[in-house]
């Protein structure tokens, strides 16, 4: 039989601060299981990360940024 969902929510909200994190990166793992990809956006964002060490004028500030993508949408 399984919990009803309140019931469950009272419960969850009752656990630590750290079990509730934990808790909330298993649900959201067994949600979002596509590893292949999660493989790609994560060599994309370390060769984005090594192209901002090795040249730190490439970074656009987060305004900037919005400004970019703003004016490429009119």
């Amino acid at each position: 039989m399984s919990v009803p969902i309140e019931l469950l929510t009272q419960q969850v909200l009752q656990l630590p601060a750290a079990d509730r994190a934990r808790l909330l990166d298993q649900v959201v793992s067994s949600l979002d299981a596509d590893r292949e990809r999660d493989a790609r956006w994560n060599a994309l964002a370390a060769e984005r990360d090594a192209e901002a060490d090795a040249d730190p004028a490439v970074l656009v500030s987060g305004p900037q940024a919005v400004a970019r993508i703003r004016a490429g949408l009119k």
